[in-house]
């Protein structure tokens, strides 16, 4: 009492208005009062309050304090009250919060927050301390949050009759200095009872500001460290909230609201063209490490990409560590602020460098995105919710259709940035992405014929005389198909025969004269079986739960044929494989890197119709392996038309690799293209090697060339 009496004297007499708080006895006596109440209740039994924490409560000098510091008299008075309520929340271990006369007073501090850039440090030490208290009763966190004129409405709902304790507690509103809270050790759980009934107070209303509220607002502080510790708290809150709490965060609360409006704002401030490169620079950008790394250079718009990534994947941590009904509720406003209301449009805009800039920034969010509510919504947003595969005849009126389409752009650049989009996406845990994209429009196995035998090598399965680009003036000694070997019983328990086979029908495809890996250290086919290992074991641990089985279903061989569409993904993918010999060497190898992706899926329709050379093609449909085949046979008519093409075809690799100076020459183009095309094979006659099952896709083929694996 005596040093509170103090601090009501330095009002009463003091006149000079400018000298600062911390300059007064202010500070001391609170720090006494502080030390007070800590002594004694180590002297009080457990549970029991002390008559000086009564004496705080009963005059509600909580919120007297709380009053000085919203006046700021004397100067810097706020800073000290946020100190003195952190303090006494964290030493007194007595469970204040409960108690009307400190509830109410931390509401009024919390809607002080974000006014005095000055005050962050001690705002976010004080709100620490509350999610310290909520984490240990997250039952708090629900009267923290919620207005008092909704408690009370609740509270009023359950018991229409009063309890006598609750009826004084009515009185005590219109009386503030009425007796003091019960001294029994169930003091605490009776005043308890009395913070919903009393908290009918008119100016209570704290739907728009509170602990949420002030969190997000130190959020966006300038500050690294306040910014960092408010996320933290907000994190922590919203992963103990229990169900009511959780209800009320997404019902009742600007949580949802101001964290997507948030991010939304940092989204526009960004230049509305951004370089695909400068925004892969900052691929090491999080939330915990939000600002742009300085060694790497400067670009316009790198500080606000850099804050916008990091705040979006804080919301990506938020809703995997969040209850689930904020997760949702979470995901869902930032799939229509963000994805719908502003991606969407500029996806489909006219402008070329709005598109580009918009596909690469989405790809940077997918590349981050961890939670599986937001990817549910990325990927229905992406590729929509109707299960039914598309048709040929499909307008382009969806997203989807229309990134497709964007895949095989006039702009070469807009294709690699949008083809880059899908190999993100496909490497994303979620079974409808590569289920809509590929597998619909493989089920069934309509690209196989009906009634026919399966062959027996490849021979057997492309006609080369039929193809047009197959003629009696290429078939020569440099491109003859090795000799079909004798028919060979069935293969071995491992299938390491069909294995073979496969494998040497990749490697082999590609003919010798277009051939210059051999001729350099360290481009051989092993490298590509060590990398291809770790890339399916990857893809098979994702796909682990999605329960696909191992072996195809078997034709039946009087099922009628109908009409194959590979979908509009596999459609655009061949049709770009088709063009390999005179399109730019990066997007070569784009588009190689997807269809390797997609190759690495251990499902038996995507062996089958991306990975064997074997397969009997339904009349009109293509697969990956006769599309590299058409590649070959129009590679070996434009090779005639090529002067001395080994050896620039050599220099032309030896230039990709770095070992000698780049220069431009003649057919470059296509030259590198070959090598892609060679490099292509080997990559797949890997994935094949290490993918297929220990029966083997065909158990009848015969075995391999002698010498070729």
């Amino acid at each position: 009492m005596e040093h509170w009496k103090g601090i009501t004297h330095y009002y009463i007499e003091s006149t000079d208005e400018n000298t600062p708080a911390k300059k007064t006895d202010i500070p001391w006596r609170l720090k006494q009062m502080l030390d007070i109440l800590v002594y004694e209740e180590k002297q009080q039994a457990a549970g029991e309050a002390g008559p000086c924490l009564e004496y705080l409560l009963q005059h509600k000098i909580l919120e007297t304090l709380c009053t000085l510091g919203k006046a700021e008299y004397p100067p810097g008075m706020r800073q000290q009250v946020y100190q003195f309520f952190s303090k006494v929340l964290a030493q007194v271990q007595h469970p204040l919060l409960h108690y009307l006369n400190v509830h109410r007073p931390v509401q009024k501090l919390l809607r002080l927050g974000g006014t005095d850039p000055g005050t962050e440090k001690e705002e976010v030490q004080f709100t620490t301390v509350l999610c310290s208290k909520i984490q240990q009763d997250p039952a708090l966190l629900t009267y923290i949050l919620e207005g008092k004129k909704t408690v009370a409405k609740k509270k009023a709902s359950k018991e229409p009759a009063a309890l006598p304790r609750e009826t004084a507690s009515i009185q005590n509103k219109d009386h503030p200095h009425s007796e003091a809270p019960d001294r029994s050790p169930c003091g605490a759980q009776a005043l308890t009872t009395q913070l919903p009934v009393e908290t009918q107070e008119p100016d209570g209303g704290i739907g728009e500001s509170n602990l949420v509220t002030s969190l997000v607002g130190l959020c966006k502080s300038k500050k690294g460290r306040v910014a960092l510790k408010a996320q933290e708290n907000l994190l922590l809150l919203v992963s103990v909230a229990p169900p009511a709490a959780a209800t009320h965060l997404v019902q009742s609360s600007p949580f949802c609201p101001v964290i997507v409006e948030h991010l939304c704002q940092l989204y526009q401030s960004m230049p509305t063209f951004l370089d695909p490169a400068d925004i892969a620079t900052l691929e090491g950008i999080s939330w915990r490490v939000p600002s742009a790394p300085s060694d790497e250079a400067s670009f316009p718009g790198k500080e606000t990409l850099a804050a916008f990534l990091g705040w979006f994947d804080y919301c990506d941590h938020l809703i995997q560590e969040a209850h689930m009904v904020v997760a949702d509720a979470l995901a869902k406003a930032m799939a229509k602020k963000l994805f719908v209301d502003i991606l969407r449009p500029q996806l489909l805009h006219v402008s070329e460098q709005g598109v580009l800039t918009s596909t690469a920034l989405l790809t940077a969010l997918l590349r981050r995105l961890r939670s599986p509510a937001l990817l549910q919504e990325a990927v229905a947003f992406l590729l929509g919710t109707d299960p039914q595969p598309a048709a040929p005849e499909d307008s382009p009126c969806t997203l989807c259709t229309q990134l497709i389409r964007h895949c095989d752009h006039l702009s070469d650049e807009i294709s690699i940035t949008t083809l880059r989009l899908f190999e993100e996406l496909l490497q994303k845990p979620h079974e409808h992405i590569v289920q809509k994209l590929v597998l619909c429009h493989l089920e069934g196995r309509p690209y196989v014929a009906r009634g026919c035998p399966e062959p027996e090598s490849y021979e057997d399965t492309l006609d080369l005389e039929e193809d047009p680009y197959f003629t009696d003036g290429l078939l020569d000694a440099s491109f003859q198909p090795p000799a079909k070997p004798a028919p060979a019983p069935a293969t071995t328990p491992d299938g390491k025969t069909a294995v073979t086979e496969i494998v040497n029908s990749f490697l082999c495809l590609v003919p010798e004269e277009a051939k210059t890996s051999a001729f350099l250290e360290e481009t051989g086919y092993d490298t590509y079986v060590h990398d291809a290992y770790g890339l399916f074991q990857e893809c098979s641990s994702r796909v682990a739960t999605w329960g696909w089985t191992p072996a195809l279903t078997p034709l039946d061989p009087h099922e009628p044929e109908r009409p194959f569409f590979e979908g509009h993904f596999l459609r655009m993918l061949f049709d770009r494989m088709s063009r390999i010999l005179e399109q730019p060497y990066s997007l070569n190898l784009q588009v190689t890197s997807v269809l390797s992706r997609l190759a690495l899926f251990p499902h038996p329709l995507i062996h089958e119709y991306l990975l064997d050379p074997y397969v009997n093609l339904a009349p009109g449909c293509r697969s990956l392996f006769s599309v590299l085949v058409r590649v070959i046979g129009d590679l070996m008519q434009r090779i005639q038309r090529v002067p001395q093409f080994p050896g620039k075809l050599f220099l032309v690799r030896k230039q990709l690799m770095g070992h000698v100076p780049g220069e431009q020459l003649d057919h470059q183009t296509l030259l590198q293209g070959v090598v892609v095309l060679e490099e292509f094979c080997k990559e797949l006659a890997a994935i094949a090697f290490v993918k297929f099952p220990p029966q083997g896709p065909h158990p009848h083929l015969s075995p391999p060339p002698e010498g070729h694996i």
